[in-house]
């Protein structure tokens, strides 16, 4: 048991030589255990070289294992769920040497990608998708004729999503080959404990009761009475040491819980189960952060870290390096932003519910979860629920916020229409994660909400630039009877200072920040500092527009008239989003001023840094400079040295 992370590499003679899946089939038992230690040490090592998803990972060291080693990996397939417990995988698929790039420009994904290794048979970043993904392989393999067997690892969390349900009622229907392998780390499903559930566990995995089950099957259902008086009886005992009477309901044949650590049981179980006619289900009970202390007692706050950057020794540790300047004060995040203002909020308003799907933590929940857990709504991984629930509480007097990320509020996007915005009810949506993300790449990144919400009739939707118009701005868009959206960023802002006080913001105004000549930039959402770095270059205007919809039309046909080029900077799709918004209201007004959309272009971002995503999508300073150089045809000279404050300007750290 590690108390601290290694920051030298560790010592994996084992590990070296099988670092593709198909080696772990010639090992014996006794090598598997060694297998398992080393990875497990290893895991800890590069993670904590690179930063990145950790406690789920460690969690699933045995299971990893023992998949590769029972199943004929890659043509046998294992469809992960989510992503985030797949280093083992990655490591003992070839990608070893690679660990150290994991989530930078260039290198490993931090989930499984297609495109990365044979062994990642589908690319995933949301829940709950594994179980449908899975099924289509073993249904694909079934009408093809070919042999295969097809393993789904899910979560227990995940399980709780709507199209995993949705996938186990249409598999119980259709009886493909296939097992679903349900991971509960102890963080949602509840189970039974002791001896007597692991005793029956491993007597309904055993091919002596599997062949008996299925030989009186063959003989009772002629004598149907019988059989189903057989087949409850099985339930019934199932269900008194089990929490599996819910998936034989649904068709699915169920086994467990077992201990996801004990390795050499874990292969027996799945040697036995391979073979096994119809869907199959095996519940093992595992340790999010197994074999690192503190991640086992604090499984929340180690489901991810950062990078480890090694801390200088001696008396002069306290120093600051020469030349520089003491560091400044820390700046606030987003989505801490959103969470005192949701207390705030409470406080003056009880009326005000939260909801969330299973984003707690990431969406700045806990304190309010603390102080008015009556009125504090996780609806675990259900994003479609988490929408028309808040739906239905509006229709009854409260005054829901719903607090989510962009790229998962795409999933509830049919309720956001039909149930929210089509009886214009009053719920206010908190979008966090905004735009690009960084690290966790394209399955992340909020690039299209601006795009998605701004079709929807009756939605207001705010695009703060700071953290003081966060909190201004959500005050407005809760007062708002009816719809509303403001999107956030991840991590940190310019550093505003936050006022205490909440006094709202005129929706549908936009702010005049610099009056220029020529050119005017009009910044929607966290690129009012890149905006502002380059008007300086370029004696240009610059508008904070503040609100996508409705837009502040009024000083969008003043800035036409005066200025010969108008140039939007959105952190989101251009497709679609607020510079179309610009262009339609142009055209729609016989304003013939020239017009430069600056966004996200028709393509996924892959992962990286935050501010190397930036650069290349021409969103930063340096860029907009340049596009809006090559609009105007603008000989900028020197644009190559500008200020190093302009071109490394940073509004939002991941």
């Amino acid at each position: 048991m590690l108390q601290d992370i290694p920051n030298i590499r560790p010592q994996t003679p084992l590990l070296d030589a099988v670092d593709q899946g198909r080696a772990l089939r010639s090992l014996h038992e006794g090598e598997l255990e060694t297998l398992a230690e080393e990875l497990r040490a290893f895991l800890l090592y590069t993670v904590g070289q690179t930063g990145g998803h950790f406690g789920a990972g460690l969690g699933v060291v045995e299971l990893t294992i023992a998949l590769h080693h029972v199943f004929n990996t890659p043509d046998d397939r294992i469809v992960w769920d989510v992503g985030h417990q797949t280093y083992p995988h990655k490591i003992l698929t070839g990608r070893m040497q690679q660990m150290h790039t994991m989530r930078q420009a260039g290198g490993l994904a931090g989930f499984p990608k297609r495109s990365e290794s044979e062994y990642d048979t589908f690319g995933v970043g949301h829940s709950s998708t594994s179980i449908s993904a899975a099924m289509g392989m073993a249904l694909a393999a079934r009408q093809l004729g070919i042999e295969r067997k097809v393993v789904a690892v899910i979560g227990d969390g995940a399980i709780t999503g709507g199209m995993a349900i949705e996938a186990l009622a249409h598999g119980g229907h259709e009886r493909p080959n296939m097992l679903v392998i349900l991971n509960d780390n102890q963080m949602s499903i509840g189970y039974n404990k002791g001896g007597l559930a692991t005793y029956f566990a491993k007597i309904w995995a055993s091919k002596t009761y599997i062949a008996l089950r299925e030989g009186s099957k063959r003989v009772l259902e002629k004598i149907r009475p019988a059989w189903e008086l057989a087949k409850r009886t099985e339930e019934h005992m199932k269900g008194m040491v089990a929490p599996g009477t819910l998936f034989e309901e649904l068709g699915w044949h169920y086994i467990g819980p077992l201990d996801g650590h004990d390795l050499p049981g874990l292969i027996q179980t799945l040697e036995n189960m391979k073979d096994l006619e119809g869907p199959q289900f095996l519940h093992i009970r595992t340790m999010k952060g197994k074999g690192f202390a503190p991640a086992e007692r604090d499984p929340v706050g180690y489901h991810a870290i950062n990078k480890i950057e090694a801390k200088p020794k001696g008396p002069q540790a306290a120093l600051p390096e020469p030349g520089t300047t003491p560091s400044a004060p820390k700046k606030i995040k987003y989505q801490d932003v959103f969470g005192r203002w949701l207390c705030d909020m409470a406080e003056k308003e009880p009326r005000l519910v939260g909801i969330t799907p299973a984003m707690c933590e990431g969406s700045g929940m806990v304190d309010f979860a603390k102080r008015f857990p009556d009125r504090y709504y996780d609806v675990a991984i259900a994003e479609q629920h988490a929408v028309t629930l808040a739906a239905g509480m509006a229709c009854d007097g409260l005054k829901p916020v719903v607090a989510i990320y962009s790229t998962f509020l795409q999933r509830g996007y049919d309720q956001l229409i039909h149930d929210v915005a089509l009886q214009n009810l009053d719920v206010t949506f908190a979008i966090d994660r905004a735009g690009l993300v960084g690290q966790d790449g394209p399955t992340h990144h909020g690039a299209f909400d601006l795009s998605y919400l701004r079709c929807i009739p009756n939605m207001v939707i705010g695009a703060p630039s700071d953290e003081n118009e966060c909190r201004q701005m959500l005050y407005a868009a809760y007062q708002h009877e009816g719809p509303s959206a403001v999107r956030y960023p991840r991590g940190t802002g310019p550093g505003a200072l936050v006022a205490d006080e909440m006094s709202g913001m005129v929706i549908g105004k936009a702010a005049l920040i610099r009056e220029g000549d020529q050119v005017a930039i009009l910044s929607f959402g966290p690129l009012l500092a890149e905006a502002k770095n380059a008007a300086e270059v370029l004696n240009a205007t610059v508008v904070d527009m503040r609100w996508v919809k409705p837009m502040d039309e009024r000083l969008v046909a003043e800035l036409a008239t005066h200025h010969k080029l108008l140039v939007s900077i959105e952190d989101g799709s251009a497709a679609g989003g607020a510079g179309s918004a610009i262009a339609e209201f142009l055209l729609r007004n016989g304003l013939n001023t020239a017009l430069l959309v600056i966004g996200l272009p028709d393509e996924f971002v892959e992962h990286g840094p935050q501010t190397e995503q930036r650069t290349a999508m021409s969103i930063d300073a340096t860029g907009i400079i340049r596009l809006i150089g090559q609009r105007a045809e603008i000989d900028i000279v020197g644009i190559s040295n500008i200020p190093h404050t302009i071109r490394t300007a940073q509004t939002n750290s991941p």
